[in-house]
């Protein structure tokens, strides 16, 4: 049996660094952390570390000035208990002029899963384009200070590209982020992901689902992270990644296979003209 409840969804202050055509967004990073609270409130033995088969489909936008969002949960209640898996959507209500309409924005499946983390491809020696955070953030990636988890360089060389993290200390942090860890070191990962996906093709990739993440340690707010992204697969209008976060110490703290990446803009962001072009080659 489908259940869906009503939900509330706490507008913190660094939202408003995350937008998307003049209008802040809720952060996909942030919506898996809440719905994983949600997750354990109604099922408080669920194992909230792997997470499989992801799909972001629409915007859930965020008036100015809103210090909570009104949404819904929705998620299958079993005859029994049994299975380890469980399901649960977000989604939002559309008042128009006659009638409301449900939106979709982020389902995802809590499972039991591997630990085992695949090890990430070498950034090869020759033909490497450096990149820096600060143009990453003011012309491909146009996010507040909050956001901008990427440092340094970011390195790019046919699919792959690696780069530095750090993920900021906003004050407030949400329960479960000792066990998920600190949404801004993944954001920043997709960050990277976006960058090397404008560098092989002539539009800006978004983030849209994901097959499987896996958080194998916590990352941390203050601390310093790596990151390697590569790009396994192209077709006309979408983009596959793979992501691993590591530690200062090279412990692999948070994969995700499967990344897919669209151009949600319809073709009104492109990406500079002048941005360095890397062959795609998938290893």
């Amino acid at each position: 049996m489908t259940i869906r409840q009503a939900v509330e969804i706490p507008v913190h202050p660094w939202y408003h660094d995350h937008f998307f055509n003049n209008a802040t967004i809720l952060p996909a990073v942030e919506a898996m952390l809440f719905l994983a609270g949600i997750a354990r409130d109604i099922r408080p033995d669920i194992r909230i570390n792997t997470i499989v088969n992801a799909r972001f489909m629409k915007f859930l936008a965020i008036p100015p000035g809103a210090e909570k969002l009104s949404a819904f949960v929705e998620y299958e209640e079993k005859a029994t208990d049994s299975t380890d898996d469980f399901q649960i959507r977000l989604l939002s209500r559309i008042q128009f002029k006659k009638i409301r309409r449900i939106k979709e924005h982020v389902e995802l499946t809590f499972c039991m899963g591997s630990t085992e983390a695949p090890d990430p491809p070498e950034l090869p020696a020759k033909e490497i384009i450096p990149i820096e955070a600060e143009r990453i953030y003011r012309e491909l990636v146009p996010f507040g200070p909050a956001y901008r988890s990427l440092q340094g360089l970011l390195q790019l060389s046919g699919p792959i590209a690696t780069g530095r993290l750090k993920a900021p200390s906003p004050g407030l942090s949400h329960p479960l982020e000792k066990e998920m860890g600190s949404p801004f070191p993944l954001d920043g990962a997709m960050h990277a992901a976006s960058v090397l996906g404008q560098c092989i093709t002539d539009f800006v990739p978004f983030p849209v689902g994901f097959e499987k993440r896996h958080i194998h340690r916590p990352t941390r707010p203050g601390s310093k992270y790596r990151v390697t992204v590569h790009s396994t697969a192209r077709t006309t209008d979408e983009l596959l990644f793979d992501l691993w976060i590591f530690d200062c110490g090279g412990n692999c703290c948070e994969t995700v296979t499967g990344l897919k990446m669209r151009d949600v803009s319809r073709g009104a962001v492109r990406p500079p003209a002048d941005l360095p072009s890397v062959t795609f080659s998938p290893q």
